[in-house]
């Protein structure tokens, strides 16, 4: 019998409890041979991120043993922390950042001395019998770290040779097929590397070194990603030159388009071992690309340039990796969790390896559907949003009654909001809540001009878009104007802030490592964003009324919804001092202003413990607002 209760107060069976122990991060997924590798990041064990391998014969085991932690910290965010050949695996332990290495049949052993150098990004060179990385000097803390791409002897402690030095940032170091070629990508500041960097090449010297260096794209205006081999030794990689990361081959006359089209083969580089293509065994490339926010699978024969699609569930789609007739990837649905799917190139049958979440059949009527929707924003422009409407089979809200509404601000702020499923959405849409996921001026996977219209913008063109998403959906008459709650984390704790502070539109909020202080941002924050401001604002102090007018610390006498916070005690992206400082400010002013930090987090909670009462406390906050009763915190 369907029940009759208010919108947000309904009973759904998706609890944190679940939605936490059911739940671990996928990602990295790697073939070698007949294994395939994948990284887990485990909540139950504190978040630590375990190496698991898939043998032929369907078995699995964890290949990195407890307490060992497979993540790297290069520009704060990882990725890119293992690498494995013929079952030989080098990967970066997260305690102190040294590289361990495990033969088959052995423990983890310490490659790398203790010293403050961190490492991600490796290629294995087994002819030189050495690891080919990129490693980020903290030995001076007076400046900032050093970034290179170096060579570390599979020999433990041996010194190590600087291949290329010079940027600021490196990327992508790749050996060609037959080892005697290297290319990479390197990006200066102020850039980020969507905004501008550079894809060089070179050949190795008889004593390892590097010679006859050359720039073969990129540069100031122009985004390279993920340079790769072709198993033939030629050379492929994604630029936006076009308008759209589209991919390209690098030739005598120089970069030849693979194929044109208005979509998006690329992604921001914010973590190391982003991939979005790789090649079978006939030299077919095997792709992933976005169109109006959703990702599809395709086969382009270089040769003849065609795109043919292969049809699969999957609507988001990264780490993808190829290997003669097999590729990996990590998939997802709006009706199915992220997954590590195999997928056989010539038959196109996929096969999940390993869920990142469990999700009972009973479970699968609760579900939410995503809808693709754009909306009118300011200057005459439009923006889009994945809307999930609240649903749940056994509840029913009074005829006269619209549910409260959630706008999710995603973080970066250059990244994208996904549609496929959460089982953290399904929290909130379970039990009454709308949700708007807003893909905001600045997104990806909309085009280059579509991130540049957040260039100088930020904490306006986004705090627009996020505010017209909910008053359009208001407008459609599908969710409560009165009731309109604004959330995000990182970037997106601080758009959340700023539509607090500059809009009166929510009636509350919840901030997740937000950034409050834009000039405290720009003052202290780890390297690899240190001038991401200069592109986002205006350079800094130059522009610092921008800063000023722009951060919700300075605001916050115009704040008087609610707003929880949460913030991690380790966290170097968004140190705990600027969310204590907004903190401070609201309650001297008698706005309600909840405050949760989490010792031992960092930037992202991994800890399953901490996710389970963030979530709660989240709730708790919405409701007590929602039921108009006062509350102290």
């Amino acid at each position: 019998m369907v029940k009759l209760a208010e919108y947000g107060f309904w009973k759904s069976p998706f609890t944190s409890d679940s939605v936490v122990k059911e739940s671990v991060r996928l990602g990295e997924p790697a073939l070698d041979g007949g294994d395939i590798y994948w990284l887990e990041g485990r909540p139950a064990e504190k978040g630590r991120s375990v190496l698991v391998r898939r043998n032929p014969d369907g078995s699995c085991n964890d290949v990195s043993p407890a307490p060992f932690n497979v993540r790297t910290r290069v520009h704060e965010y990882g990725g890119g922390a293992y690498a494995v050949d013929r079952g030989t695996v080098f990967f970066s332990n997260f305690s102190d950042q040294r590289i361990c290495k495990i033969s088959p049949g052995s423990e983890p052993e310490p490659l790398t001395p203790e010293r403050p150098w961190r490492y991600a990004d490796a290629a294995v060179d087994c002819g030189r019998r050495r690891l080919t990385a990129v490693r980020e000097d903290h030995s001076d803390p007076s400046r900032e770290p050093v970034n290179a791409i170096v060579a570390v002897p599979f020999q433990p402690n041996a010194e190590q040779n600087v291949l290329v030095s010079g940027a600021d940032f490196y990327s992508n170091p790749r050996l060609s097929p037959d080892g005697r070629r290297l290319c990479w990508v390197e990006w200066r500041h102020p850039n980020m590397p969507w905004d501008g960097s550079e894809l060089w090449a070179a050949e190795f010297a008889a004593d390892g070194s590097l010679a006859a260096r050359r720039k073969v794209a990129g540069g100031p205006e122009e985004s390279i990603f993920q340079p790769e081999w072709s198993p033939s030794g030629r050379l492929f990689f994604v630029s936006d030159r076009s308008g759209f990361w589209n991919l390209y081959r690098d030739t005598p006359s120089g970069p030849a388009a693979v194929h044109e089209i208005e979509a998006e083969f690329g992604l921001p580089h914010w973590v190391f071992r982003m991939s979005t293509y790789g090649f079978t065994g006939d030299g077919r490339l095997i792709c992933a690309y976005a169109r109006a926010g959703a990702w599809n699978l395709a086969l382009i024969d270089p040769a003849a340039g065609g795109l043919d699609p292969i049809e699969t569930p999957y609507t988001d789609i990264d780490g993808l990796q190829a290997a003669g007739n097999t590729a990996v990837f990590r998939g997802a649905s709006p009706s199915e969790p992220a997954a590590i799917v195999r997928l056989n190139v010539e038959s196109g049958e996929t096969e999940r390896l390993r869920s990142a979440a469990t999700l009972a059949d009973d479970l699968r009527p609760y579900l939410s559907s995503p809808q693709s929707i754009s909306f009118p924003t300011a200057g005459g422009q439009a923006a889009h949003a994945f809307y999930y409407p609240p649903h749940n089979p056994d509840f029913a809200a009074p005829q006269d009654e619209k549910p409260p509404l959630i706008v999710i601000s995603h973080g970066g702020p250059t990244s994208a909001a996904s549609n496929a499923l959460s089982l953290a959405k399904q929290y909130w849409t379970s039990r009454g809540f709308a949700i708007v996921d807003v893909n905001y001026s600045g997104s990806s996977g909309y085009g280059r001009e579509y991130r540049k219209r957040l260039n100088g913008n930020w904490g306006v063109a986004d705090v627009d878009d996020c505010t017209n998403a909910a008053l359009y959906l208001a407008g459609q008459g599908l969710v409560d104007r009165g009731r309109l709650i604004v959330k995000g984390g990182s970037a997106g704790g601080y758009t959340t802030m700023a539509c607090l502070a500059f809009r009166d539109v929510f009636a509350a909020g919840a901030s997740y490592y937000g950034v409050s202080d834009l000039e405290a941002l720009a003052r202290d924050t780890h390297k690899f964003e240190s001038r991401y401001l200069d592109t986002l604002v205006g350079p800094y102090p130059e522009a610092r009324d921008a800063y000023v007018e722009r951060s919700p610390i300075h605001a916050a006498d115009k704040l008087s919804a609610p707003i929880i916070f949460f913030q991690g005690s380790e966290d170097r992206v968004v140190p705990p001092s600027q969310t204590e400082t907004m903190v401070e400010a609201l309650r001297a002013k008698g706005t309600p202003a909840a405050y949760l930090l989490f010792a031992g987090e960092q930037h992202g909670f991994r800890n399953g413990d901490n996710v389970k009462r963030a979530l709660d406390a989240e709730l708790y906050f919405y409701a007590a607002i929602l039921l108009k009763k006062g509350i102290r915190f």
